[in-house]
């Protein structure tokens, strides 16, 4: 998929503020500091999306315009433990908040670090998605950091602790080398044309 425009709209910290207009939504989301803005600016091609290696540095839902024609959304992080449990409930709500907004069609990218593996809260999340019935794809970060046997655990570990019912449900991503990028913009290319 080649994009034309890709453009900062907003980042909004209530959910009146969302951007939302019908069009179809690419919700990133996982734990803080698995890697959501790099992937986000390597999938656009720029730096649009501000990257820290401070983990809850995202706390606003962030909302880009691809090509006029659909958004890609930015979520909070989920899980910051050095974050006050007052910010961590804000965050959680207004995570909560958007996945109740309408969309005619949202695909939520779950994003689980392949070095961690799935925690907890990421399996805490899948379920969560997975009870919304929203459409979810689940990506491996950083396998460019995993030696192949070690890939070849993650992914397994992943697969299920998340009870994928297949291993091509899990996409392995580095938004450094750029493996798995061509791939996940056709995971993409596919939901927006369905």
């Amino acid at each position: 998929m080649k994009i034309q425009t890709a453009v900062f709209v907003g980042a909004c910290g209530k959910p009146e503020e969302f951007f939302g207009d019908g069009t179809p939504e690419v919700a990133f989301a996982g734990r803080s500091n698995v890697g959501k803005s790099s992937l986000l600016n390597r999938l656009v091609g720029s730096s649009l999306a501000r990257t820290s290696s401070t983990p809850g540095r995202t706390q606003t839902v962030n909302w880009y315009r691809i090509d006029g024609r659909w958004w890609l959304v930015d979520l909070p992080g989920y899980g910051y433990a050095k974050a006050s449990r007052t910010a961590r409930e804000a965050w959680a709500r207004l995570i909560a908040s958007y996945f109740a907004g309408a969309s005619s069609r949202r695909l939520v990218v779950q994003l689980v670090d392949a070095r961690v593996g799935a925690t907890p809260l990421d399996i805490e999340a899948g379920a969560y998605f997975d009870g919304l019935g929203v459409a979810r794809l689940v990506v491996a970060t950083k396998v460019d950091r995993l030696k192949r046997n070690g890939r070849a655990r993650a992914r397994d570990g992943i697969v299920r602790a998340l009870n994928l019912e297949t291993e091509a449900e899990l996409l392995d991503v580095s938004a450094t080398s750029g493996e798995g990028i061509r791939e996940l913009w056709k995971r993409i290319s596919d939901f927006l044309a369905g």
